[in-house]
């Protein structure tokens, strides 16, 4: 007798008082337990309602299949044909999840695709918006007279944007107010500077001397490495980056952690400011534009303002020191004051005498304000008076383009960098005091910078270089040479961090170097 559930003789045979059919008993056991029922009838069965049937010792017959060697084989085969089919069944299994998988990468590639035309969308509209914000207050400055002339011309008045009769366009230009605050503004600096004297603080020569590297940081991508330039916020201890990968990078040194990458640039961004406090961040590009970072409330920064008042690469941004506006110098062999809150161009400045010296590729505005000084790619640095928009001076004698420009806290040096090194200026007289030649005819010296007491001087080219500053007469000393230790010899950016306790610099690779004075050398050496 067989068991009703698997067809074969059971081992342990049990039979149902209701139904009288016989089972293997682990096996009803099993389904009572799953299912309460009979699973022949399906009426209600329990544990107590099967009774165990008392058998002889039972010995299962051997198959028929297992009595003979062309039985066994044809059993093997039937194992192989089920063993093979089950492995095709996990093929397919596997085809079908690497289907499922190729179209959630799709799906992926294609929401990253959405994801950045609407953010182009939306930087597209904050320009557009921006533009807007520039026309409306440009159009409310225009005097009355000339809205009545154009309208009765049949024309309406020319907006910001527009071009004027003389093919240029219109700008409403720095009002008496802006040049009044300009004026308080270095009256008050300039008399600060009277006051002024090396804080106790600075980094004394000693420890200059003994500076090495810290830290490297990789801020940008690999496939575009470069740093062409930085700024440093003294206030917290944050450092800005522009790399040649389209990109700028918020950088907080003391947790060495990066604060915010600031996407947006379709080219190298080439310059780069804080301003207002560390609220604002300043770019320019080689992609013509120049943009404004605000602070969000993530604490990262996001775009504000997309200005476009140059035709050609914006080599340069300097801020005012009143933090309320800057300065933007091109290629285009034109330079650009702007109100920072607004994103307004106020000014659009090229020499009257139509003159061209290849634009302008650095600028900085003098400590006090009312100078801005502009190199250009034509070896010319050339003084500016910010109030009439008026070239004053105009240094000679730099052999390629001016890459760096920077003003010392005394107020009457200015150190220029190009081809054949660093030339110093005394502003009081106007002319060259001295130039420093640290390289071969073959390396440009590609950045120069004051330390924020003026104390001491960086140079970038090759290697870095620090000089202790001293006067006209005297001779200003290396005190220390850096190498650029990134392997591409051409260090970008050089700049003291506060109070001259370390040095940063940006190479040709995509890292952030600080050099300074070891932790364990550092404490003594603060404590004396």
């Amino acid at each position: 007798m067989n068991c009703s559930i698997s067809g074969e003789v059971p081992e342990e045979p049990v039979v149902s008082k209701t139904s009288g059919l016989l089972f293997e008993k682990r096996l009803i056991e099993r389904h009572i337990l799953d299912y309460g029922k009979c699973p022949i009838t399906g009426e209600p069965l329990t544990v107590d309602d099967i009774v165990p049937i008392k058998t002889g010792k039972i010995v299962k017959p051997r198959p028929v299949q297992a009595a003979s060697i062309p039985g066994m084989l044809g059993m093997f085969q039937i194992e192989w044909d089920g063993l093979m089919l089950s492995n095709f069944a996990l093929e397919q299994q596997l085809h079908t999840a690497r289907q499922e998988l190729s179209h959630a990468l799709y799906q992926h590639d294609a929401a990253c695709r959405v994801i950045a035309r609407l953010k182009k969308e939306r930087d597209e509209a904050w320009a557009f918006l921006a533009q807007a914000e520039r026309q409306v207050p440009t159009s409310e400055a225009m005097p009355d007279a000339v809205n009545a002339a154009a309208l009765a011309n049949g024309k309406r008045a020319i907006e910001d944007g527009e071009m004027g009769p003389d093919g240029k366009r219109s700008r409403p230009g720095i009002s008496s107010s802006i040049i009044s605050e300009l004026t308080d503004c270095n009256a008050v600096l300039s008399q600060q500077r009277k006051q002024r004297q090396i804080p106790s603080t600075l980094a004394p020569v000693e420890d200059v001397e003994r500076y090495t590297q810290l830290t490297v940081n990789p801020l940008h991508r690999t496939n575009k490495p470069g740093i062409l330039a930085m700024d440093i916020l003294y206030s917290k201890d944050i450092i800005a980056t522009a790399g040649a990968d389209s990109n700028a990078v918020v950088f907080d040194r003391p947790s060495g952690q990066v604060v915010s990458t600031l996407s947006g640039h379709s080219k190298k961004v080439t310059s780069i400011k804080f301003a207002a406090e560390g609220e604002v961040v300043v770019t320019g590009s080689a992609d013509k534009t120049v943009r404004l970072w605000r602070g969000s409330e993530d604490g990262g920064f996001e775009c504000s303002h997309t200005l476009k008042d140059h035709t050609a690469e914006v080599q340069a941004v300097t801020v005012h020191a009143t933090n309320k506006y800057f300065v933007t110098a091109s290629l285009d062999n034109t330079w650009c004051f702007y109100d920072l809150a607004s994103g307004l161009c106020l000014a659009q400045v090229e020499e009257a005498s139509g003159s061209s010296e290849g634009g302008y590729t650095s600028a900085a505005f003098h400590p006090d304000g009312l100078i801005l000084g502009t190199g250009t790619a034509g070896s010319v640095v050339k003084i500016w008076d910010v109030k009439s928009q008026n070239n004053v001076a105009r240094f000679d004698g730099h052999q390629g383009a001016v890459t760096a420009i920077s003003f010392s806290e005394n107020g009457y040096f200015l150190a220029t960098a190009a081809h054949d090194g660093v030339k110093l200026w005394d502003l009081r007289r106007l002319r060259n005091f001295r130039t420093l030649s640290p390289y071969d005819e073959n390396t440009a010296t590609q950045s120069v910078e004051f330390d924020h007491s003026g104390s001491y001087l960086a140079l970038g080219g090759s290697d870095i270089r620090i000089y202790q500053v001293a006067n006209v007469k005297s001779d200003w000393n290396c005190i220390k040479i850096l190498p650029d230790l990134s392997g591409t010899g051409k260090v970008n950016c050089v700049k003291f961090g506060a109070d001259a306790k370390y040095v940063a610099a940006g190479s040709m690779d995509r890292n952030l170097r600080i050099f300074g004075l070891p932790e364990e050398e550092a404490g003594p050496s603060e404590e004396s």
